[in-house]
């Protein structure tokens, strides 16, 4: 048996190795699209779910057959007469309806239940994490992802409703009709009549109710990721006394989800008023239709037992069915609102016939270059900047300057509006940003790492290190006293410790040596330090800027820092202010000048750059 649920659930691959392209934006697509593949399975589905629910009707009129046959036929006749019908009756009810249900569970629980929305959450996370940084700026990390799982249950679970539910219902309200037209089409007319209004029903408050759901969905979505985002900074709240704020916050996104829930729930309400109302009425129009008939001679006594049976029937078969199609509309209303978010279009992309670059030798251009982050407001305007292959550059200025974008822009986080940026000659963006950020390697002054070990954050970015290199690594960063001394929950130690989520059990300079690691195991030909060091006490610092000066040797150098001394080894000083290179010369030469960088230079007995006055 175990053999025989192995083999369904292999039927379907969970992680496709297909193209990575953009979900449509339209929501007939977008569901169309996370099912495809899937549907040589979902149409099996819902003819099997065909039978079964023909079966089902068909017990309706083996009911009223039984009725009829036994109260005309006498007992020791009864097998004589009936025996060839029993044995049909018995076959659909004993074979026939077991093998379509076997079937049915196998393909539906086992093929398409877990499969379906783990290829939806695959597709969509690889689609993602092409997305740009702008994109992951602009939204809670909590509220994509939740996006992205409750968008993969909703599409699964609307689109079986659709094929396996819809479908159900429609072929016993199809065969209870023929049942009950076929007995006098005057038992048909009062169910016909019921259907119409049904429909009228669903189709006034179904609509409604996806609406709501839709706000709900994107309502729920927000609370989360603020929650999420209280969480993910909780050293912030609790240094600065943010409890209460915090709850406040929370409060207000979640008065606005539940606001949305009342909504939602009081259409719920009203719909079911209206189909109790109409059902129970049905059964009452029913059976009294079904009684005068009887007393006229029309109709047998199995026709009144058929009549009750489906009336009864009929009124669980629509509760039931306004619950699932309630579902159906809360889960498009769902999908509908993730589909929003996953299918955002890339904005930067790769070209579709990259240039070739293996090792860059470490030449970068700017040439004319203009960006906004938002239009009418440049950062940069007719940028021109030239680093040569193996130079060392110090970037300063002012908070606010540009330093950090001049970086982004380097890396392709952003692409720029006029001009362009080359490395070696080349166009960036006529290169792969995974070729392009492959000659890249940073440390950043926000130095987050991932909730996995040591070892796998060093490792990060370099393919199969030895363990010589590794070592190497950590030994430069003066960073192997601190590693040995940890250890986690599950036991880790040293190297194999978890680090928490964003390094959180790393102080700030542990985690910057852990990044100044990974850099040099990463062995990058250019090299972007911004702030590098930061984080560290003096005596730390200049043990590794120590080790730096080996360590660069060779490699082109991008040096941001607000500290002046730590760029003493750079070949050159480039000071930007207002999004302008305003300065540019050795340390000595800028100093002599008396201009902006010897300002901030005089002012570093405070302990920090101020604003240009």
């Amino acid at each position: 048996m175990l053999r025989l649920l192995q083999w369904f659930e292999k039927l379907v691959a969970p992680f496709p190795d297909t193209e990575i392209e953009q979900p449509p934006q339209t929501l007939r697509k977008f569901i169309l699209y996370c099912s495809r593949g899937l549907w040589k399975f979902l149409i099996p589905i819902a003819i099997l779910n065909s039978i079964i629910a023909g079966g089902e009707a068909f017990f309706f009129f083996c009911m009223g057959k039984l009725v009829d046959w036994t109260t005309n036929t006498h007992p020791v006749d009864f097998i004589d007469f009936y025996g060839n019908y029993l044995l049909i009756m018995l076959m659909v009810a004993g074979v026939v309806l077991p093998l379509a249900s076997l079937l049915h569970s196998l393909l539906l629980h086992q093929t398409i239940a877990a499969n379906f929305p783990m290829r939806v959450r695959w597709l969509s996370h690889r689609y993602l994490l092409n997305q740009s940084l702008a994109f992951f700026s602009e939204e809670f990390a909590g509220r994509i992802a939740n996006k992205v799982m409750q968008t993969a249950i909703s599409v699964r679970t609307a689109v079986e409703k659709a094929v396996d539910v819809v479908v159900h219902f429609i072929t016993c309200i199809v065969v209870m009709f023929w049942l009950l037209a076929d007995a006098d089409i005057y038992l048909g007319l009062p169910f016909a009549v019921w259907l119409v209004i049904t429909v009228f029903v669903f189709f006034f408050f179904v609509p409604r109710l996806s609406y709501a759901v839709q706000r709900q969905s994107d309502s729920r979505s927000e609370m989360v990721g603020r929650v999420v985002d209280s969480y993910m900074n909780i050293a912030t709240v609790k240094l600065f006394g943010g409890g209460g704020k915090e709850t406040r916050y929370a409060k207000d996104s979640m008065n606005k989800y539940i606001e949305t829930e009342y909504a939602a729930l009081r259409i719920l309400t009203g719909f079911e008023i209206a189909v109790q109302f109409i059902n129970y009425t049905l059964i009452i129009v029913l059976t009294m239709t079904a009684l005068w008939l009887w007393s006229s001679s029309v109709v047998t006594a199995g026709s009144i037992a058929i009549a009750i049976a489906i009336a009864v029937r009929v009124v669980n078969l629509s509760r039931w069915m306004m619950w699932e199609l309630g579902m159906i509309y809360m889960n498009i209303g769902t999908a509908y609102d993730g589909m929003n978010t996953i299918s955002k279009p890339v904005t930067v992309k790769d070209p579709e016939n990259p240039k070739e670059i293996a090792k860059a030798k470490g030449d970068i251009r700017f040439d004319n270059v203009s960006f906004s982050y938002i239009k009418g407001k440049p950062i940069f305007e007719g940028l021109n900047l030239d680093i040569k292959a193996g130079e060392k550059v110090g970037i300063v200025g002012p908070s606010g300057a540009g330093k950090s974008t001049l970086v982004n822009l380097i890396l392709r986080f952003y692409d720029i509006d006029k001009g362009t940026i080359t490395l070696d000659g080349i166009n960036i963006r006529d290169l792969r940003q995974d070729d392009l950020r492959r000659n890249f390697s940073m440390v950043s002054q926000d130095t987050s790492l991932m909730h996995r070990t040591i070892e796998e954050n060093i490792c990060y970015g370099s393919e199969n290190p030895d363990e010589i290199s590794l070592r190497n690594a950590v030994t430069v960063t003066d960073s192997v006293d601190f590693i040995e001394a940890l250890s986690d929950y599950r036991g880790g130690r040293g190297m194999s410790t978890m680090v928490g989520e964003r390094g959180v059990k790393l102080s700030g300079g542990q985690r910057q040596r852990i990044a100044l690691a990974r850099v040099v195991l990463r062995d990058s030909p250019i090299l972007i330090l911004d702030e590098a060091t930061s984080a560290l006490d003096s005596e730390t610092e200049q043990l590794i800027q120590d080790n730096l000066k080996k360590i660069i040797d060779g490699r082109t150098v991008i040096a941001i820092a607000h500290r002046l001394s730590t760029l003493s080894i750079m070949d050159r000083i480039v000071v930007i202010d207002k999004g302008r290179i305003v300065e540019s010369g050795t340390q000595q030469e800028l100093i002599s000048q008396n201009g902006l960088f010897a300002s901030l230079w005089h002012k570093q007995s405070k302990g920090f750059i101020g604003k240009n006055p």
